[in-house]
């Protein structure tokens, strides 16, 4: 009972952080790793439970945000939305705005209660599973998830040779800065700004939002623009999704969900690869696959559901290890300290009430999340049906000062408008950037671990071939390769090959 009661006493927190984290989630250039770092300093003096909740809150819901702006402006309000774009902003294209983001909201919700009950019942074992995997193991599974580049081409001969050579642009612009592995610098040409790397952030802004903006701005001086469209919500778009849609829908989800955990647990890897490698799933065994990237609701549901699913994921091997698998997990590591606690073991021994305390806010932090953007969906859509004329500049400034709030350096803000010309040049060349951010996402931590499995073995790479897990994701990718490849055959030829 006094669980209850404690958990009634955090609401006000819990819904606080849920709709702070939404707004930062939802905004370019804002991610939750910074506003939870800005909050800790201000949960020194809160009781730790109220702290904890707050923080858990935030990220919970600054991953839910970037839905908003992903399936109404097509700018990825975090890095793990650019896959849900690939189904949601077309879906808005057809005046179908307000049934994506309720079917992403709730799909959400389901993947982020999914990861509540692992995080519930299974955090101990599984998190002790997640630390055996070797170098080898996660090289294997980011390797798979690379593969699923060819899944989120578009269909056909040319639709697969143009993702492979996105992807590959991708892995290429990862090459300048300093190696994950050995820490060299490398490819910067002697500017001292690409020691890091570009980041990730004005990156996308610059592929997805800015391009198109700017576009859209010289286009309408020039008196050139199409006439104007106000993605007025459709027929279908008003009535409510019938059992049937959820009936086609619900396989998609759980399964997805299960992915996103997993991933979750895993040191390291985080929701990008959770939603790629959920995307990719659903396409290679959906009924239609053709509608992927094109706005397909099986698409959607997968990339939310996995997003979500990986912040519970993410909280199991910190709570049970004290292993932080992403940027943010290890600011709340850093919060766990401050307020006295240690993560690990002994936290279930000598303090089951703030792990229970813990685990409850975040079960009620998604519950809260779903209300809140159900209940403001309708405000939501009429962003959509803003002329451009007006939304082209609002959007130029949100990719300019999002970019600058990242690092608060201008290098970044040429950065995101290079690659929003680089945007324009993909879109002209009908070249699709999805696959591009996949490799600029995925190619680090690839060498990462791949550099780290070649110390430990002396060079060898015949652990990558003896390791069970490692040898499943081998071969898992090889089949992938060949269903994407079978898929872009013309009808005919699949015939002949089958």
């Amino acid at each position: 009972m006094s669980i209850w009661i404690d958990l009634l006493y955090l609401l006000p927190w819990i819904a606080l952080g849920v709709v702070a984290g939404a707004l930062v989630g939802a905004v370019p250039g804002l991610t939750g790793a910074m506003v939870i770092a800005l909050t800790v300093p201000l949960t020194f003096a809160m009781p730790q439970d109220a702290a904890l909740a707050l923080l858990v809150s935030l990220y919970t819901g600054s991953v839910g945000g970037g839905l908003i702006t992903a399936t109404l402006l097509k700018i990825p309000g975090t890095p793990a939305s650019m896959i849900t774009i690939l189904d949601a902003y077309p879906m808005t294209q057809r005046g179908e705005s307000r049934k994506a983001l309720r079917l992403g909201i709730i799909a959400s919700c389901c993947g982020g209660l999914i990861s509540g009950i692992a995080l519930l019942f299974l955090a101990r074992p599984m998190a002790e599973w997640s630390v055996k995997l070797s170098a080898f193991d996660l090289f294997a599974l980011v390797l798979m998830a690379l593969c699923f580049i060819a899944a989120v081409a578009e269909p056909g001969p040319r639709g697969l040779i143009r993702g492979l050579l996105s992807g590959t642009l991708g892995c290429l612009a990862t090459l300048p800065g300093t190696h994950p592995a050995t820490g060299e610098v490398r490819y910067t040409g002697g500017f001292a700004d690409l020691d890091g790397g570009l980041s990730l952030l004005p990156v996308l802004i610059g592929l997805f939002a800015f391009g198109q903006a700017f576009r859209d701005c010289l286009e309408r001086i020039q008196g050139t623009s199409q006439p104007e469209r106000t993605d007025e919500p459709t027929r279908a778009d008003e009535k409510s999704e019938s059992p049937t849609v959820w009936k086609k829908l619900y396989g998609s989800i759980l399964r997805s969900s299960f992915i996103g955990t997993i991933i979750g647990i895993l040191p390291g890897i985080g929701a990008n690869v959770g939603s790629t490698v959920s995307y990719g799933v659903a396409r290679q065994l959906s009924k239609e696959p053709e509608k992927f990237g094109n706005g397909s609701e099986e698409g959607l549901v997968a990339s939310e559901s996995a997003n979500n699913a990986t912040v519970g994921g993410a909280l199991i091997p910190l709570v049970s290890l004290g292993i932080p698998g992403s940027v943010v997990d290890a600011i709340l590591l850093g919060a766990f300290v401050i307020h006295g606690l240690q993560p690990g073991p002994l936290l279930f021994a000598n303090h089951p009430e703030t792990v229970n305390s813990l685990i409850g806010a975040y079960f009620i932090s998604n519950i809260v999340l779903v209300i809140v953007m159900l209940a403001l969906s309708r405000s939501f859509v009429r962003v959509a049906q803003i002329p451009k004329a007006y939304l082209g500049p609002i959007i130029l400034l949100l990719c300019i000062v999002g970019s600058y709030c990242l690092n608060n350096r201008l290098f970044d803000v040429s950065t995101m408008i290079v690659f929003g010309m680089i945007g324009l040049l993909f879109s002209k060349w009908k070249i699709p950037p999805a696959p591009f951010v996949i490799g600029f996402v995925l190619t680090p931590i690839l060498e990462e671990n791949l550099g780290a499995a070649l110390m430990i073995s002396g060079g060898s790479y015949a652990p990558l071939f003896t390791s069970p897990f490692a040898l499943i994701c081998l071969l898992l990718s090889a089949v992938l390769i060949a269903g994407s490849y079978r898929q872009s055959l013309p009808s005919k030829a699949k015939h002949f090959s089958g």
